[in-house]
């Protein structure tokens, strides 16, 4: 069982686009109008027999994949790669396609359709889901060409977005929407990386504490809950410049890289 852990492992390794991200990826041939590509439709599809086990390891690190991708939400910062990958093979086993509206996510299952929203100018797309990654701190879901610059994050590299799984009975809107968002709100706006949860308040206390020893550049809070845990984060921060710089702090002081959260109310429209 071991040596077949290791084989899915490597099986992984080899199929996901954006474990070594190079310098030298990039659009290859440029889209004229990318608002003139359909979206990836939702099928009632089996699950692939490629890139689905239980759990995988990645540079050290285990990933769980979901039992089911139903009703499943999250809001985080979206990458993209390109034409470096261009034809190899994904986790699924499908080769890499940049201009297909397709993405790589760490634990939904494959395949998965997901819209995804742009949490700053509103617009919202359709991918399949088919390939492992990002594994970069902190990103929870990576583009391909076609879908970020349909969404138009190219220039940026990276967008704050939301996801949700889409099927052929509930479907996303039909028409992409481009919507400004606007100015932020002083309350509890921007990133925030969040390290841990704690059900006794003294503990969640502590590590705050050990936070703050640690000289980090963005302060530690404790935000209670609804469900009564404790959780510690750092922030706001501004940018997602700000969140990899962070990153990298925790990284250098031991700490665990946490996750980014992106308030409900860090935009001006739902």
């Amino acid at each position: 069982m071991k040596r077949l852990g290791l084989l899915i492992s490597l099986s992984l390794l080899a199929g996901c686009s954006t474990m070594m991200p190079e310098p030298s990826d990039g659009p290859g041939r440029v889209i004229k109008d990318p608002m003139s590509i359909p979206d990836a439709v939702p099928e009632h599809a089996s699950r692939s027999r490629y890139g689905n086990p239980e759990e995988y390891e990645v540079f050290g690190r285990t990933y769980r994949v979901m039992d089911s991708a139903d009703g499943h939400r999250e809001r985080g910062i979206a990458s993209w790669y390109g034409s470096k990958f261009h034809g190899r093979r994904t986790s699924s086993g499908e080769p890499y396609d940049m201009y297909a509206m397709t993405a790589a996510h760490k634990h939904l299952p494959l395949p998965t359709w997901v819209e995804v929203r742009h949490l700053e100018n509103g617009r919202r797309i359709v991918v399949k889901v088919n390939d492992r990654g990002p594994f970069a701190e902190n990103r929870i879901i990576d583009l391909s060409y076609a879908a970020a610059a349909k969404l138009g994050m190219l220039g940026t590299g990276t967008a704050p977005v939301e996801i949700r799984t889409v099927t052929p009975d509930d479907p996303a809107p039909a028409t992409p929407t481009t919507r400004v968002a606007d100015n932020r709100p002083d309350s509890d706006s921007g990133y925030w990386i969040q390290l841990a949860a704690f059900g006794s308040a003294n503990n969640a206390q502590r590590f705050a504490d050990e936070l703050k020893a640690a000289g980090l550049s963005a302060p530690p809070s404790i935000l209670r809950g609804p469900d009564g845990l404790h959780r510690v984060r750092l922030g706001p921060l501004t940018d997602v410049a700000a969140v990899d710089r962070l990153s990298d702090e925790l990284r250098r002081a031991r700490f665990a890289p946490g996750h980014v959260i992106i308030p409900d109310d860090s935009v001006g429209f739902d």
